[in-house]
């Protein structure tokens, strides 16, 4: 059918070409060294017909009756061209000109050909030129489409889905670690110590030029590659000075209103200053109340500017500048449960109050020179923060199954109070030469510093929560304290250091044929500690809680000793174990330490045969990876460490057949990998309110040595491609891929239901398929588009099977899936599909642009549930945004954004419990006939926001 399809694409153009010809050629800049010059104006002269020259300096008239006509070439800055041209029929006129820029103007001339590279043409070339499988989005359609950063950026993007509520994307139905993040072609690290990729969200769309994902597999990209490769093109200006300056504000429906809570000792710009001090110190100086912050506007503003001048007539430097701040308020409400193998907590009413900023500065120098050589040193600051404040139980119908004082059911509740701040510093070097047109020489340096900090969690836990609720003053509730951290401070601290390069030599042997060697090195250091002190209450029933948001007079530390004593589960800092564990410094915790070192060589070859592109690739890559860790609690036969080496080969092959001017058919195979994360690999346990998740060592082999180290991955992919008109787009791609050894997050059956990473299975298959358009619909005067849709829609088949892993066999931790013997990958989404509809009419000065955006992901899975539970599912989420930009002239825009205007549940269950007759869960409605626990929902509200914008 596919075969069928393409033939009979083929015969219509040849049908519409009958009495018809084209006039095709190359745009060159004569003053700069005949350097293409591209989206140059391609006009017959008396018509609208036109086309503009693309990156290559390339044009085509294609279609053009049989005649005699008069060519207009022109460009912003330089001279216009006009010769005649007679089109016959079925033939080719070839039209090369070389173009000249007029002294006055050669600023002018940088500025319009640098700038539309960030357009949605110019990045549609690059795709029908590319000779890979990539697909990006620019600065242009980022605009127009109200993007806010660069995780919403990419789930524009076909077969990508964005997670509700947090940044983390997934390509073609696979989760976090299966993808790997760029900035500018070099690595980038996790601020987040639960993620491999660093949160998209922190780059805001100010400081991104485009951003791009490439899904088939090439040498120059790390072997650790699966899903795909995200790679984020930080801005970059050539033009002469400007400045613009925007603010933004507007509400949350559901935060407006409320008066907010957030963490004492917080700023409203996100920062913590009390790193410096120890944290038993804060435990002593400061209490666990949250602090009233009054109501929830948020706020954003930012201002960059750029400036370029000619150092002489062959150098030019470039100056690019931004700062950002801005903040959110959300507000939730809902129910939480935490179901292991029965009910452990149940929460009917929970209120988080969750507030974020995100503070973000980014310079850039770039010097050029005309011979062909380029530097660009970029430098990155992002400060981003996220303060909650969440209360389980207010209701009062809280459960706990670890029991009570003998209340009931007691009543329990519990208060969340944490701030994570993650602070990152990129400073990054590239550069390019092209030598004698025939070698270009490509390379980039790096160095990444991330503090990911979660500075004093309080953690509160009552029972008898109801007392509150009632006009009773004698009646109260008390401290619950089964175990000494029921009510707990909790520090955690992450510092990565990561330097990565790249050097790519290329050499033309013809037009035809080039050869590319090049070296990739990586080397990541992370260092973890947390400190948890415990309270514990010598006398609860003596000391009632009056009020549960002022506490801090029973934790002064004039009570200490007498009201309450500090607990630590590891040795005292400084002092012998025989000392004891009550109210005194902690060393830490837990701690681990990761390393990560990769070098590699690789050899790639660009072929091209009549109407194909062979692109033949080989990475050789030495990886060793090393963690080792001292937690609670450890597993007695585990050395606390692990460590691997190995030297991996990965072959790659790309094809792309040219089926004529406009259509593309692409095939690609490749052998990667999948090395395991830090995160999945440190025998850590991270506990949330009603979740636990910890890493398992055995994920990089036994401690014996033996085992999978790593996953090895087959890719396929093939892709056609067609680029009908200007803006426009069709595409249909099918993929597929199998892993070995695939690692899983699978939810334990006893009594804790820790959540913890294993090898499942043998094998995982992915088969999939995308589908893609954009099309002009309506055309105004100009031929400019006026009224435009784009969608893409994305199925993913992931099927997997599922064995035994038991401690008998050596490993240090066991699970089971009962009958279950296969099942869909962890992450996977059956269905992806994104939508856009765009009007951009124009009014004289006024030129407003309208957008509205449509999302959707179906059910995917978060954890796999083992014994004879079901999985944990994040339940499918529909997505309405609406965007309406309005520009009045060159220099003022007010712009209007209404974002998750359907404002859908979000909600997470725990399937096939068959716990249909549990009386904690019926009667509040968490659970289905068929047994399916709602462990969380929630709505997010409407985001109302409206920005101006103005530049000088």
């Amino acid at each position: 059918m596919k075969t069928i399809i393409t033939l009979a694409l083929i015969l219509f153009t040849i049908g519409l070409s009958a009495q018809t010809g084209s006039i095709v050629g190359k745009l060159t800049d004569k003053d700069f060294n005949n350097e293409p010059l591209p989206f140059a104006n391609v006009i017959i002269k008396g018509t609208s017909t036109g086309t503009t020259s693309d990156i290559d300096g390339l044009y085509a008239l294609e279609n053009v009756p049989v005649g005699s006509y008069t060519i207009v070439f022109s460009f912003v800055g330089y001279e216009t061209v006009e010769l005649a041209a007679t089109v016959e029929a079925n033939k080719v006129t070839t039209i090369n000109v070389p173009m000249g820029a007029s002294a006055a103007a050669l600023d002018e001339v940088v500025i319009k050909t640098t700038a539309r590279r960030n357009s949605e043409v110019a990045l549609l070339i690059e795709q029908k030129k590319a000779a890979t499988i990539t697909q990006n989005i620019g600065a242009e359609e980022l605009s127009r489409k109200g993007v806010d950063n660069a995780a919403s950026a990419v789930a524009q993007i076909s077969g990508i889905s964005q997670q509700q509520g947090s940044s983390e994307v997934y390509v073609r139905g696979l989760g976090d670690r299966y993808q790997n993040t760029t900035f500018n072609g070099l690595f980038l690290p996790s601020n987040n110590v639960n993620r491999k990729n660093i949160d998209l969200d922190l780059f805001p769309s100010e400081i991104i030029e485009s951003v791009g994902v490439s899904k088939a597999y090439t040498s120059k990209y790390f072997g650790d590659f699966s899903a795909g490769n995200v790679n984020i093109v930080s801005k970059e200006y050539t033009g002469p000075g400007y400045l613009a300056v925007s603010v933004n504000s507007g509400f949350n429906s559901a935060a407006i209103g409320e008066d907010f809570l957030r963490s004492e000792g917080t700023s409203y710009f996100g920062f913590y200053n009390r790193y410096d001090n120890n944290p038993f110190a804060i435990v002593l100086s400061h209490g666990v109340d949250p602090d009233e912050t009054g109501t929830a506007i948020p706020f954003n503003g930012s201002i960059e500017g750029g400036y370029s001048f000619n150092i002489d007539d062959n150098q030019r430097l470039s100056f690019f500048g931004t700062a950002i701040f801005g903040n959110s308020y959300e507000y939730r409400e809902g129910p939480a449960v935490d179901f292991t193998n029965d009910v452990k907590l149940r929460f009917p009413e929970v209120e988080e109050y969750r507030y974020g900023t995100n503070t973000s500065a980014l310079g850039s120098i770039i010097y050029n020179h005309k011979d062909g050589h380029k530097l660009k040193f970029s430098s990155l600051f992002s400060n981003t923060s996220k303060d909650e404040a969440s209360f389980f139980g207010v209701g009062g119908n809280g459960f706990n199954r670890d029991g009570f004082s003998g209340n009931g059911d007691g009543g329990f509740y519990q208060s969340n109070v944490q701030f994570d701040q993650d602070i990152i510093f990129v400073n990054q070097l590239n550069g390019t030469h092209t030598i004698n047109e025939d070698w270009l020489v490509d390379w980039g340096v790096g160095f990444n510093k991330v503090f990911s900090d979660q500075p004093d969690r309080k953690r509160i836990s009552l029972e008898d929560y109801q007392f509150t609720l009632d006009d009773d003053p004698t009646t109260n509730p008390i401290f619950y304290d089964n175990i000494v951290f029921d009510n707990q401070r909790y520090f955690q601290s992450i510092e990565d250091d990561e330097l990565n390069s790249y050097l790519n030599v290329n050499y033309k042997v013809s037009e035809n044929i080039n050869f590319t060697v090049g070296y990739n090195g990586r080397t990541k250091e992370r260092r973890f500690n947390n400190w948890r002190y415990g309270y514990e209450i010598l006398d609860k029933n003596a000391n009632p809680v009056l009020d549960p948001l002022s506490l801090n007079d029973f934790f002064s530390p004039t009570n200490l000793g007498s009201l309450w004593n500090l607990q630590v589960a590891t040795n005292p800092q400084g002092l012998d174990a025989i000392i004891g564990l009550t109210n005194v410094p902690q060393l830490y915790e837990n701690t681990y330490q990761g390393n990560l070192d990769i070098h590699a060589g690789l050899f790639e070859a660009s072929i091209t045969a009549g109407d194909f592109l062979f692109v033949p690739g080989v990475r050789i890559e030495n990886w060793s990876q090393f963690i080792e860790y001292d937690v609670i609690n450890p597993v007695p036969t585990d050395p606390g460490f692990r460590d691997v080496t190995d030297n991996l080969f990965f072959p790659s092959l790309n094809i792309k057949y040219a089926l004529n001017e406009d259509m593309n058919l692409r095939l690609a195979g490749s052998l990667t990998a999948s090395y395991p994360e830090f995160k999945e690999a440190a025998n850590f346990v991270y506990e949330e309110v009603t979740q636990r998740i910890g890493g398992n060592p055995d994920v990089l082999g036994k401690a014996d040595g033996t085992g999978a180290a790593y996953s090895e991955i087959f890719n396929a992919d093939l892709k056609y491609e067609w680029f009908p008109g200007r803006n426009e787009l069709i595409a249909l791609s099918l993929f597929s891929k199998t892993i070995k050894d695939p690692i899983n997050l699978v939810v334990a059956t006893d009594a804790t239901g820790t959540q913890r990473y294993f090898r499942t299975g043998d094998q995982a298959d992915v088969f999939g398929v995308e589908l893609e358009l954009r099309k002009n619909l309506v055309l105004d005067a100009d031929e400019n588009p006026l009224f435009t849709v784009g969608g893409n829609f994305a199925y993913t088949n992931t099927n997997q099977d599922l064995k035994t892993v038991s401690t008998t066999d050596g490993f240090s931790y066991g699970t089971s899936f009962g009958d279950r013997t296969e099942s869909e990958l962890q992450g996977a989404s059956e269905f992806i599909a994104n939508a856009d509809i765009n009007y951009t009419p124009t009014f004289g000065n006024y030129k407003p642009k309208v957008t509205a955006v449509v999302s959707y992901f179906s059910d995917r899975i978060a954890a796999l549930g083992s014994g004879g539970l079901g999985d944990i599912i994040e339940k499918s989420v529909p997505t309405v945004n609406l965007v309406w930009r309005n520009s009045f002239g060159d220099h003022f825009e007010a712009n209007l954004s209404v974002k998750n205007i359907l404002n859908p549940d979000v909600t997470r269950v725990r399937e096939n419990t068959g716990a249909q007759s549990s009386p904690f869960l019926t009667e509040f409605g968490l659970i289905n006939d068929a047994g399916d626990v709602t462990l969380r929902e929630y709505k997010r509200g409407i985001n109302v926001g409206l920005t101006l914008k103005y530049k000088l």
